[in-house]
């Protein structure tokens, strides 16, 4: 019988990769943001997810106008009525989506939304890619400031976040 060689303390094996972290937000938890009369509870702000996906709750007073109509270049929007009604105003068509609705927004389509009824409606929405979970924080802080918040302050935000005004053109291909 023959024996081979030592060659050498074993190569060691490639460490286990962490396992997936797994987030819970209870009630009550998560990051609040306020921006009027909606208030926005971020629950997963693509920490967890690598960025794939951002998930905000948002309670929306009753007679909220929501913003201008405007479009997305860089993610799709999910919006879930959990209750009330919200007022969705894709181009010139508008749909009174009820508790249970879901509304799919893909980029480049015009929308908005609004609470056009007596009670506060209630929407979870998702963000895929994330960072619009950012524009919502920057909102809120650029309407804390000591100066009054302009229109072009408005857009310049917007811009920063491939959001652009209804009234702009669709964005081409790239």
């Amino acid at each position: 019988m023959t024996e081979t060689p030592n060659a050498g303390p074993p190569t060691p094996l490639p460490a286990a990769p962490a396992p997936p972290t797994v987030s819970v937000v209870g009630p009550g938890e998560g990051e609040t943001v306020l921006l009027g009369t909606t208030r926005m509870r971020i629950l997963e702000d693509g920490g967890t997810t690598g960025h794939r996906l951002g998930i905000a709750e948002s309670v929306i007073a009753p007679h909220t106008p929501g913003p201008p109509q405007h479009r997305h270049a860089g993610h799709d929007e999910g919006f879930y009525i959990v209750s009330g009604s919200v007022r969705f105003t894709v181009g010139d068509e508008e749909h009174d989506a009820v508790a249970g609705t879901l509304v799919v927004v893909p980029p480049g389509a015009p929308h908005t939304f609004a609470n056009v009824r007596d009670e506060p409606a209630v929407m979870l929405s998702t963000f895929t890619p994330d960072p619009y979970v950012r524009y919502f924080r920057e909102l809120r802080d650029l309407h804390a400031g000591s100066e009054a918040v302009t229109p072009e302050a408005q857009l310049r935000l917007m811009h920063r976040y491939a959001t652009e005004p209804a009234e702009a053109p669709a964005p081409g291909p790239s």
